[in-house]
């Protein structure tokens, strides 16, 4: 499956952006779909996960409360709805999917596939 990561921006601290991972080449109906972030210099870090079939999801602490993932019901695009943006979020987001043998999964080695990534810059 391809992935197509889009939707960062320049954003004020408090303000909100939307990003979209869309599918191609297949749907998401059988995989896990995460995003991740690395900002400069960095290490990549999860961010929050959606299983597709169970519709369950989970989120890194740092963004619990703030931000929101959610999926299609056609089954080819998740969202990163982030609200309350902080200047910490600063990073290039990456959407990534598993055929989610374990629940939850916050390790990007066991992601199998990857978008392009989008940079979010928040601003203070």
């Amino acid at each position: 499956v391809q992935l197509q990561a889009s939707g960062g921006g320049l954003v004020q601290a408090g303000g909100s952006l939307r990003l979209s991972c869309v599918a191609s080449g297949r749907t998401f109906s059988n995989y896990a779909v995460g995003w991740f972030r690395q900002a400069p210099g960095k290490e990549r870090k999860f961010v929050t996960t959606i299983d597709w079939r169970r519709g369950n999801t989970y989120y890194a602490d740092s963004v619990k409360g703030r931000f929101t993932i959610s999926r299609d019901n056609a089954k080819t695009t998740v969202f990163l709805q982030m609200d309350n943006l902080r200047p910490e979020d600063t990073a290039v987001y990456y959407c990534a999917a598993n055929r989610g043998v374990s629940w939850p999964n916050p390790y990007p080695r066991e992601y199998d596939f990857w978008g392009q990534g989008t940079l979010v810059t928040v601003s203070s």
